[in-house]
């Protein structure tokens, strides 16, 4: 998260008060250009090749925890870069030293176990390729529309073994119709029709002309004022200040609140990154997490229709959804005292690109902490929670994703995915529908559903934790509960790969405790952290579907795995046209031990979206969420030094005599 340095001189090494490196600090903008050098000097390229994905290769685990303890030496810095010639379809997974500026190892990508992700630049060239074929033109103009005024939308195509396909590179097309260069696309789609399209050829493969339906008489235009009408004038501003300045501490991409210390970091494809998180108890620096991301999400659709069959779209996996973080604007996505973190990532000629503004971070008051009023010693007590907030902004086509981390000053972690934007819209059959909400006018909202999957790689006072299952359990009246109104919980340690995929329930209120064996709390128990999943479905697709197989990951609440370096993806490494089996059930295969050990935790949380006709033409933020909460990590409530409030800053009374109060 640095400025772009457009010269080729390695940029100075970010170092802390120890003068160690920061290992795990993104490519800056000097690095990314020492990596394009690189890669065109080793040969291979010409002016058809496309950078597909910059990044850094992180060190081992082992690695940077040596080297930070001074018991190793410096890892190496090492970039991936994925490469894809538009003209002859070659695609390339290299892997670059910038320690020794070579270039270290060449993967070719021949298809058979997945594409590399999708480019901008195969968006730009899909309107000329459908503008001139023939079929496609004849079907906008059977349906009485002006081919010229269609605009595509080039989508992720999944894996189908339909006639034609096998060898292609392929995207998949929607047609929407635009009278006027600001309306809203979206608003009036061009249902049952669709083009496949394979990008490197040029060509279009097959239009499937399934049902001519009417297009939606409304633009849906709520971008411009004279569609929204008069604006609510009641509203009074607010504003939120700290006339001392923010509670927290910024050095480079390192962060200190409250008890709290961790690093940020950005990359294309995972964005907003989360590393060594630890919580100062004591004057002890007590790691809690090593590296939390949202590592995939996928949006599978419900409509079987023959057109809309194969719409599962790998947001992260199939289009880097960091490369398409906001641009963030002061008082619009964040308020109060905002430090603002860029983002540096490589465009695709590889040069570097900076984010302005692309991560916010500022603190907010969430209401009690704590609070009694004793009856017997009279005392009244009252504490403010208060929490860090950490996020970016993605806009991913249709829809806009926020990605919001909080830490609190009790140890909790929180995890929230806030989704707006525009529902991805088709032409509304008519009667009871069964696959589609009406939100509009002749438009349909097919149902779907977000599943996303956090990557928590957990080091609960250290790297060798343990995960325990934990359930509440009712008891059977009789010997020992002889009124019935005894219940407990069980607590099963998950204990090797074989059982590591796990199901919420919420009739048990079952959670996953990250445990530490060999550190113990002050009453001679493991210290840890507890997982407390939201309960909603997994994948509601057939286990038979090949977005089944694709999407292994969002079958089950909670996979645990041994740590491995190499293994950051849950759908696999490359997710677009992938047949499936790839990621997970790749990773669980070895069978690892998980007790006693390094261990990483994949949660998949998420909604399923029946739309409703408040969703439109853009939706109100809706929400899922994870928590993660101490559970005998201390010895104590940890917060009982929190200061009291003052009332320095108490409003009382209104002008019209009605009883009112604030205190800030």
């Amino acid at each position: 998260m640095t400025v772009v340095d457009d010269t080729t001189a390695p940029a100075p090494v970010a170092t802390d008060a120890l003068g160690r490196v920061d290992v795990l600090a993104g490519l800056d903008g000097a690095e990314i250009t020492r990596v394009q050098a690189l890669v065109h000097s080793a040969g291979g390229t010409d002016a058809d090749t496309r950078f597909v994905y910059v990044g850094l290769v992180e060190p081992a685990k082992s690695e940077v925890l040596a080297y930070e303890d001074g018991a190793g030496p410096l890892p190496e810095r090492i970039a991936r870069v994925m490469l894809l010639n538009l003209g002859s379809g070659e695609a390339r997974d290299l892997r670059v030293s910038l320690t020794s500026d070579v270039v270290l190892r060449t993967t070719i990508v021949d298809g058979s176990t997945g594409q590399l992700p999708i480019l901008e630049a195969e968006f730009e060239i899909i309107d000329p390729i459908l503008q001139a074929d023939t079929a496609w033109r004849d079907a906008i103009e059977a349906r009485g529309l002006d081919p010229m005024k269609v605009i595509s939308a080039p989508l992720s195509p999944g894996y189908y073994e339909n006639e034609g396909e096998s060898g292609h590179r392929i995207i998949r097309c929607f047609g929407f119709y635009r009278e006027n260069v600001e309306d809203n696309i979206w608003a009036r789609p061009i249902d049952g029709l669709c083009a496949y399209v394979d990008p490197i050829a040029r060509t279009v493969l097959d239009v499937v002309d399934y049902k001519t339906f009417d297009l939606p008489p409304e633009v849906g235009n709520f971008h411009l004022a004279d569609y929204r009408g008069p604006e609510l004038t009641t509203l009074k501003p607010i504003e939120i200040t700290q006339p001392e300045g923010p509670s927290f501490s910024v050095d480079g991409s390192r962060i200190e609140w409250a008890n709290w210390k961790l690093g940020v970091s950005f990359d294309a494809r995972e964005g907003l990154i989360l590393r060594q998180l630890s919580f100062q108890d004591q004057d002890v620096d007590r790691p809690v997490m090593y590296r939390g991301s949202i590592a995939e999400m996928v949006v599978p659709y419900a409509d079987p229709s023959p057109t809309r069959y194969w719409q599962n779209y790998f947001d992260t996996g199939e289009y880097l959804f960091g490369r398409f973080a906001n641009e963030l604007q002061l008082g619009c996505d964040c308020l109060g005292e905002i430090h603002y973190f860029d983002a540096t990532i490589a465009d695709e000629s590889g040069s570097p690109k900076t984010i302005k503004n692309a991560i916010c971070m500022h603190e907010e008051d969430y209401g009690t902490l704590w609070k009694h009023n004793d009856l017997f010693t009279g005392s009244s007590d009252v504490r403010r929670q208060r929490r860090l907030v950490i996020s970016f902004f993605t806009t991913v086509g249709n829809y806009d994703y926020g990605f919001y981390w909080y830490l609190y000053l009790d140890g909790t972690i929180e995890c929230e995915a806030k989704l707006t934007g525009i529902l991805f819209p088709s032409a509304y059959p008519g009667g009871d529908y069964p696959y589609a909400s009406e939100v509009a006018p002749g438009v349909g909202a097919p149902y779907h559903q977000h599943l996303f999957s956090a990557r928590l790689d957990m080091t609960v006072d250290g790297v060798n934790n343990t995960v325990v299952e934990v359930d509440a359990q009712r008891l059977p009246m009789g010997p020992g509960n002889p009124y019935g109104n005894a219940f407990t919980n069980k607590a099963t340690p998950i204990t090797s790969e074989a059982d590591g995929g796990r199901i919420a329930d919420a009739s048990v209120g079952r959670t996953w405790h990250i445990t530490n064996p060999g550190k113990k709390n002050r009453l001679g128990k493991p210290t840890g952290y507890v997982l407390y999943p939201e309960q909603t479905p997994t994948l509601l697709a057939d286990p038979a579907a090949g977005i089944t197989s694709r999407a292994t990951y969002t079958t089950k609440h909670l996979w645990v795995s041994a740590y491995d370096q190499e293994e950051r993806y849950p759908a696999g490494d490359l997710v677009n046209q992938n047949p499936g089996g790839d990621g997970l059930p790749r990773y669980m295969a070895a069978d690892r031990n998980l007790e006693n050990t390094d261990v990483v935790l994949w949660h998949t949380f998420g909604l399923t979206h029946f739309p409703r006709p408040e969703d439109w033409p853009v939706m109100p933020v809706d929400y899922a969420k994870f928590t993660l909460k101490p559970h005998g990590f201390f010895g104590g409530n940890p917060v009982l030094n929190v200061p009291a409030g003052t009332s320095g800053h108490c409003a009382m009374g209104t002008d019209d005599g009605g009883a009112t109060g604030s205190c800030h």
